[in-house]
């Protein structure tokens, strides 16, 4: 076995490290809002899902009902599905069902894509604990941070959060026109949710669902990936 516990923790110190920074604006963003650093951290522990717990904290703050959450993260946190499907097919036989139940938790973009990369079989401890370790202890960094910092501090540092989407976003879209598209979309339509009269008083955590879902639906029906092209 080769891709085992201890290539696992090799290859996983990158993401752990990516994950650092990102959860550390998450620990701090919820602080800021309100919330326990023992609940932020809470949420990263059971969750481990960046884009999924930013799109949830919004839902919290803006006091929607349990519906909404769970609809949101449905929405948003599906693709974790296909690739615990995909990655399933790479396992050794020594995994066994409590075991995939662990990876299923565990499985995110990064770890998904650099464990699909591998040759030969990926064990049942392959790259779980060092980005879940990074990710949680992120987010108690930025929750602690959050509570000793002076209040202008916090205020400069919350602006980190919107450069972090700008930085994930605005580079592929310079690539891909498809993409590029589908982020315009989405933002006309959030635009219009937050300005126009009827659509305004749609609760947020309906917002980021319709929004998500029609701009991904839009990209998927004028942008289809062929199956040769993947």
């Amino acid at each position: 076995m080769q891709n085992n516990i201890k290539q696992g923790l090799k290859d996983g110190i990158p993401i752990a490290l990516g994950y650092f920074s990102v959860s550390f604006t998450f620990g701090m963003l919820a602080v800021n809002h309100g919330m326990k650093p023992f609940h932020a951290v809470l949420i990263s522990l059971l969750n481990l899902t960046s884009a999924g717990q930013f799109a949830g904290l919004n839902v919290i703050l803006a006091g929607s009902s349990l519906v909404e959450m769970a609809l949101t993260q449905l929405v948003i946190n599906m693709r974790y599905a296909l690739m615990s499907l995909s990655l399933s097919q790479k396992f050794a036989r020594s995994v066994h069902t409590g075991h995939r139940l662990a990876i299923a938790y565990g499985i995110t973009d990064e770890i998904f894509a650099v464990a699909s990369s591998k040759k030969g079989k990926v064990g049942q401890w392959y790259m779980i604990f060092l980005p879940v370790v990074g990710w949680v202890s992120g987010t108690l960094g930025g929750a602690v941070a959050s509570t000793i910092m002076p209040e202008f501090i916090r205020s400069a540092l919350g602006v980190a959060l919107y450069g972090m989407f700008v930085a994930i976003v605005i580079p592929p879209a310079k690539k891909e026109k498809n993409v590029c598209i589908v982020v315009i979309t989405a933002l006309i339509l959030s635009t219009g949710f937050y300005y126009l009269p009827l659509l305004c008083k749609i609760s947020d955590g309906f917002k980021i669902i319709i929004c998500t879902l029609l701009a991904a639906g839009m990209g998927a029906v004028l942008f289809p990936i062929r199956e040769e092209e993947s």
